[in-house]
Parts: structure tokens; C-alpha cells; sequence
């Protein structure tokens, strides 16, 4: 591997193994600013981020953490997250944080939002509600009333104020990262041996501490650098759309064994804020704000999802063009242990994939899961399956 390419990965490595968010801390020193931590899946990092405040992506603590408080707080068929997130607030590691948020997903994270405001009372926590009508008039009302109630309470803690040229550069860094972002995704759909998804999701998560433009650098730099390297090339391995894992993350070492049982990862719902949006979010239309962009991006161009209303006659037919699109050969649905949205959709999703006759594979995981071997016999079986008995 050339060197620069080793040295990037190493930083976001360690990045991604740094529970204690040094970097947060190191840029909150030398800047002064506020940093604003945000629950996965969805929020817009473009609001915070235009009144100086660094959002901040809290994924639990992996297979790093060991649970000794979180437990007490969730019951036992919860998913893991909620657990590990108020271990890492109970022990001191999310300190550097003025705030989170926690975006509409589940009453799991409606139930740690209201955790946190009694364990951390002097700290902003807010459920993000969004809309489930996707009118301007209605839903997108809803949507700005709530993301000008985010802006003045942190401008009551020290931000700056929210002004439209301060918000559009940020949606501009912000459409510039997303552009970088889906740029990797491309060159890994057409070249996924050059692009591994463990790779590629470290280099992602990076961008949950880094500022924007910082974040936007290093993919730049790891599309250039993977490229170049000659060293890469293709093997023999069937190509698969990952799904399920938008929320409560899989452990590195589950899309490593994945990867190892012979799947090209070429889709995914990884690290799903960054690209929740499809396309830019620049205000463009005539008359329009930058607020207006920020809440329009939302309502027309945000991606279908477990945790995003759509009709049920719908469900599916996004998770069947995905697979058209990525050139995918199978499907692995691949979600948390006891994750509602995901595994309630999931007999809608089967449906419309046995509906055009596109292959498919499931299993469940806790983001502490520390044993692989029954999945990569599963997922390998599934892979050669597709090679020998598809067509592929």
C-alpha cells in the first residue's frame, strides 16, 4: 500500500477508535466554538455548522465499549446503541459536547433524549421531530418552525447568529462533501476492488469529527491515492447491496468478514447522513432562501428509509432500482438485533425483491458483535451461490 494512502487510513483509524473525541476537543480549544453532537440517521449539519458549531456523529461505542452502567437504563430487547451512548455520556467521553440531537428515528432514541435531558440537564438535548407530510405548506412549515427553534437555542449558548450568507456557505461546503462522498460510491460501483468497504466506511466516519472542509479533503485525497494504486485489482467475488445497517452500525470487523466471504459491497445505507440528501441542497430557485433550501432538500430529495413515511404500495421499489443501479447480484439485509423500522420493513422489501427475481440473504447483529464465523459461512455460501447458480 503507498504510503500516503497507509498514512490517511491510519488517521481515520484512529479516528474511528477514539471514543474520547480528542479531535472534537482539540478543535474546540483552538477554536472556541461549540460542538454539537447528533444521533444517527439524519440531521441538518448545515444549520450548526453555518453558526460555527461543529456537528458532531455519536455511533455508539462499537465493539470497543464495555457496558457496565448502559445496561441498567434498557431493557434487554433494545437494541445496543442507547446503551453504549449513555455509557460514553455516564463515563465522561461526550464531555467536549454542548448538545445533541437526536433525529426522529425510533422510541428507542425518543426514549434516550429524554434519558439525557435527566442525566445532563445542563446540556442542550433536543428530539429533532420531522415531517411525515411532505407538502411546503404543511410538512415543510413544521420542518423550519423546528430548525429555528435548534438555531436560537444555540445562539442562547454562544453560537453565532444564523445569517443566509453564513448558512449558504455552509450548504455549499456541505453539497461539495456530498459530491465527494457519492463520487467514491461511483468509483466503487464500477471498480469495487479498488474501493473495500471497510476502507471506505473508515474514511466516512471520519467525517462524524472532522469540519467539512477538512472531511471533504481526505476523501479527495483517498479517491486520488486508490486510483493510482496499481496494486489493486479484481477478483472473482459476487457483487451485493448491504442494507438495514442506517442506524446502530456493524462492527468493522462484520463488513471485513463480509468482504472476506467473497461480497463486493457496492450499495450500502452506511453512515446514512451523508447521504440522506440526494444532490445539492443549494438554494437555487429564484426567491428562495437558504432555510427554504434546507427544508426542501428534506422534503423532495431525501432518501426512502425505514424511519422516512412512504405509501405502502412504494415500499421496496427504491431497494429494487438501487440494485439495478449498483449492478448488485444479491441483497444482505444486514440490521441491529431488535431494530424496529428496519426489521419491520424488511417482509415489504423481501416482497418486492422476490418479485423480480433478485436474490437475497438476512441476518442480525449488535454493534459489540465480536464472533463472525456463522456469518461469513452465511454470506459466503450466499455469494458463491449467486456465482454458480445465477447466471452471474
Amino acid at each position: 500500500m503507498p504510503a500516503p494512502l497507509a498514512a490517511l487510513l491510519e488517521r481515520a483509524t484512529a479516528l474511528h477508535h477514539d471514543l474520547r473525541f480528542e479531535s472534537v476537543r482539540a478543535w474546540k480549544a483552538r477554536t472556541g466554538g461549540l460542538a454539537l453532537g447528533f444521533m444517527p440517521v439524519y440531521v441538518p449539519r448545515e444549520l450548526p455548522w453555518a453558526m460555527g458549531v461543529l456537528p458532531v456523529g455519536i455511533f455508539g461505542g462499537g465493539d470497543q465499549l464495555e457496558i457496565i452502567r448502559g445496561d441498567a437504563y434498557y431493557q434487554s430487547y433494545v437494541c445496543h446503541i442507547p446503551r453504549s451512548t449513555i455509557e460514553l455520556g455516564l463515563s465522561g467521553s461526550l464531555d467536549c459536547l454542548d448538545g445533541v440531537l437526536f433525529p426522529a428515528t425510533c422510541d428507542v432514541i425518543r426514549n434516550l433524549s429524554g434519558m439525557w435531558m435527566m442525566q445532563f440537564p445542563d446540556k442542550f438535548a433536543r428530539y429533532v421531530d420531522v415531517p411525515q407530510d411532505f407538502s411546503t405548506s404543511l410538512g415543510g412549515a413544521f420542518y423550519r418552525h423546528e430548525l429555528m427553534d435548534i438555531a436560537a437555542e444555540l445562539e442562547r449558548r454562544g453560537a453565532r447568529p444564523l445569517t443566509e450568507a453564513n448558512l449558504r456557505a455552509a450548504i455549499a461546503e456541505y453539497d461539495a462533501n456530498r459530491r465527494a462522498v457519492e463520487a467514491l460510491y461511483e468509483l466503487r460501483r464500477n471498480e469495487p476492488w479498488k474501493v473495500p468497504t471497510h476502507e471506505l466506511y473508515l474514511v466516512l466516519k471520519a467525517g462524524m469529527v472532522l469540519p467539512v472542509d477538512e472531511h471533504t479533503r481526505m476523501l479527495d485525497e483517498y479517491r486520488a491515492a486508490v486510483v493510482a494504486d496499481v496494486e489493486r485489482r479484481p477478483m472473482d467475488q459476487a457483487r451485493m447491496l448491504l442494507t438495514g445497517s442506517f442506524c446502530e452500525q456493524p462492527p468493522l470487523g462484520l463488513i471485513k468478514t463480509l468482504e472476506r466471504a467473497g461480497c463486493y459491497i457496492v450499495d450500502d445505507d452506511l453512515i446514512a447522513v451523508q447521504r440522506w440528501i440526494r444532490g445539492d441542497v443549494a438554494p437555487l430557485a429564484a426567491g428562495r432562501t437558504a432555510l427554504d433550501a434546507v427544508v426542501a432538500a428534506y422534503l423532495e430529495n431525501g432518501v426512502p428509509s425505514a424511519i422516512r413515511y412512504i405509501d405502502q404500495d412504494r415500499k421496496g421499489r427504491d431497494l429494487v432500482e438501487r440494485v439495478r443501479q449498483s449492478g448488485a447480484e444479491g441483497v444482505v439485509f444486514c440490521a441491529p438485533s431488535f431494530c424496529d423500522p428496519a426489521l419491520l420493513d424488511q417482509p415489504m422489501l423481501v416482497g418486492a425483491l422476490d418479485a423480480a427475481g433478485i436474490p437475497w440473504t438476512s441476518f442480525k447483529y449488535a454493534e459489540n458483535t465480536g464472533q463472525f464465523q456463522v456469518i461469513r459461512e452465511q454470506a459466503g455460501t450466499f455469494a458463491d451461490s449467486i456465482k454458480l447458480w445465477s447466471g452471474a
